[in-house]
């Protein structure tokens, strides 16, 4: 018997399809605090670098827009027993912020909260997750800093950067609507370290070394840099991916143009970009004010040429 063919889910396939349409390329201002307990450097320099524009699917992104609809209705859960939460800071009106080394490094809390019943003379960061089944009971067996190490690390440096000592971790589980609840204690020492990290990261001209040369380690299998990093991938072309370009504070400048590079003119870039020797699989064999010139691996000479189309010989 034939195999009836697929029912065409149209109304489905139109709302992903417009997930993917609105999506935004990921590459942030700044390098985030959400990034910063990431185990590779190098990793963290190809973000803040944008070297790989994220391509998640529409279904992703319809899940990630429900792990940020959770945060009203975490909110609401807290005010009903008694907490007072401030989602924005009074001071601006907009959502409480961090921000470090020259304004590179930051990142916005979900939340503060005074009144809690755990501690309720003590404001705390609010920090709110959603997670898997799988991941839920990893996290109730062994706790935020083991099983998350990343939301670990942002609430350190939230705690630091805002001279708050107490931080509340809220997870809900999206299969039971269950929910994990943990104070932080804030460590200051761990804190310094985390943005002595982000500092080596923002300032490094060079990709730092990798976790591991074993393309196949889990956490580079896993990684979004993995054939940039470990293949022959081409880098993504904006500003951040030029030789010429430094961060500084207060923003990035053009050693070319000996100017001030805004966000959107870095991610356009202009047509004397020529990449970070590093960012192309190759060994840098001459170069010239306009142009750089590589053996690739495979022994092609391609030539990285501002002046016109690169070009394969």
């Amino acid at each position: 018997m034939a195999a009836l063919p697929e029912t065409p889910a149209p109304t489905r396939d139109a709302i992903l399809e417009a997930y993917e349409a609105d999506r935004e390329d990921g590459r942030r201002p700044h390098l985030g605090a959400s990034q910063i307990g990431k185990s590779c450097e190098r990793a963290l320099w190809y973000d803040f670098r944008w070297t790989t524009p994220a391509r998640f699917p529409g279904r992703i992104l319809r899940l990630f827009e429900t792990g940020q609809l959770e945060e009203a209705r975490l909110v609401r859960n807290l005010r009903r027993i008694g907490a007072t939460v401030l989602e924005l800071d009074p001071e601006t009106g907009r959502q409480w912020r961090v921000e470090a080394h020259g304004g590179h490094f930051g990142g916005s809390l979900d939340a503060v909260a005074l009144g809690l019943i755990e501690a309720p003379k003590t404001w705390h960061v609010l920090e709110f997750k959603t997670h898997s089944a799988k991941s839920f009971r990893e996290l109730v067996a062994k706790g935020v800093a083991d099983a998350k190490p990343q939301h670990w690390a942002q609430m350190q440096v939230y705690m630091h950067l805002t001279g708050l000592t107490r931080a509340m971790y809220l997870a809900v589980c999206k299969d039971t609507d269950d929910v994990y609840v943990e104070r932080v204690r804030a460590d200051t020492d761990a804190a310094e370290r985390l943005l002595a990290k982000a500092d080596r990261v923002i300032h490094a001209t060079r990709p730092p070394v990798r976790i591991s040369e074993d393309p196949t380690w889990f956490e580079c299998r896993f990684c979004d840099h993995h054939d940039l990093c470990h293949g022959e991938a081409a880098a993504a072309v904006s500003c951040r991916s030029c030789l010429h370009s430094t961060p500084v504070e207060g923003g990035w400048r053009c050693a070319r143009w000996d100017q001030g590079l805004d966000v959107e003119t870095q991610r356009q870039a202009c047509a004397q970009h020529l990449f970070i020797p590093d960012l192309v699989p190759g060994e840098v064999v001459d170069a010239g004010d306009d142009h750089v010139v590589y053996r690739m691996r495979d022994g092609r000479t391609w030539i990285n040429d501002a002046r016109a189309e690169a070009v394969a010989c």
